[in-house]
């Protein structure tokens, strides 16, 4: 496995493995601190591709101003060490210098699918986003980028940036990593007490039960929302941040020509905050 910090060194290395015929390339692109849901996307990269590519770069133009860049935790030795288990060829570790080395000439902003979900409270955030994977998509030029369904709106502003900017590379949503008892995989799992852990799966259970509710009969998605909410409130010791019933991915009012539905949700436990989703076809029976 190479790891580089230079933009210049990564583009030499992919442009070498571009000149080889037949090399196609995943790139699953992270802010490091790896867990279970970053080895999966590696992995289906590993199956899907000859070559992989990670980025493990922790982007500071998509903290908020309450959001504390220096404090997101940090451990570029084990990432490193767990990349290479999973199967990456390259690990491309810049510095922020590198990225943002000047005032920008150009700034982007994501329009659309940012002013609901986890958007709703972090403006500008999406911002970052689309900023940071279009000067990697760049760099990396991979045929196929990999991104966890479980932030199901990042999937959503991410297909909408390369459908607007024309990227020709295909985005690869993996389905979410889940513990045997439901709960999606998370890092900051390990925030919970043990009281918390127990109830931590009803999140889940709660979207199930909004399917299930919504293929029953012709509900409606406030419908769909109020059954789930009813559930998410059982959940002790959990304080409710939002959920919301959408069209999917354009992520905006369910219509009687709306062909796919995600039902997502965010709750607050003592040391953690949870988002977990749920997406389904409307003709699915």
């Amino acid at each position: 496995m190479i790891v580089v910090k230079k933009v210049s060194e990564a583009k030499e290395i992919v442009a070498g493995w571009k000149a080889e015929n037949s090399r196609s390339l995943g790139f699953v692109p992270t802010m490091g601190y790896l867990h279970e849901g970053h080895l999966e996307l590696m992995r289906r990269a590993r199956k899907e591709n000859e070559k992989v590519a990670v980025s493990i770069f922790v982007n500071p133009t998509q903290f908020g101003p309450n959001e504390d860049f220096e404090s997101y935790p940090r451990d570029i030795e084990r990432d490193l060490k767990l990349a290479e288990e999973a199967g990456a060829d390259l690990v491309f570790t810049p510095e922020p210098d590198e990225m943002y080395g000047h005032a920008p000439y150009v700034t982007l902003k994501a329009a659309a699918r940012t002013d609901v979900l986890c958007g709703k409270s972090r403006p500008g955030h999406f911002d970052g986003v689309v900023t940071v994977l279009t000067k990697l998509f760049h760099i990396i030029q991979p045929d196929r980028a990999y991104f966890g369904q479980k932030d199901a709106q990042q999937v959503a502003v991410i297909r909408g940036l390369v459908d607007e900017f024309f990227f020709p590379l295909d985005i690869v949503p993996v389905n979410t990593v889940r513990e045997e008892d439901g709960l999606a995989k998370s890092s900051r799992n390990v925030f919970l007490t043990e009281a918390e852990r127990k109830e931590a799966p009803k999140i889940y259970e709660s979207l199930q039960a909004g399917y299930t509710f919504a293929k029953e009969a012709n509900r409606s998605a406030e419908d769909i929302q109020n059954h789930i909410l009813s559930l998410l409130r059982e959940i002790k010791g959990a304080e409710m941040d939002y959920i919301e019933v959408l069209q999917y991915p354009e992520l905006i009012p369910v219509t009687e020509n709306s062909r796919e539905i995600i039902a997502a949700a965010a709750v607050k436990f003592s040391g953690a905050r949870l988002i977990d989703n749920l997406i389904w076809k409307v003709n699915d029976k």
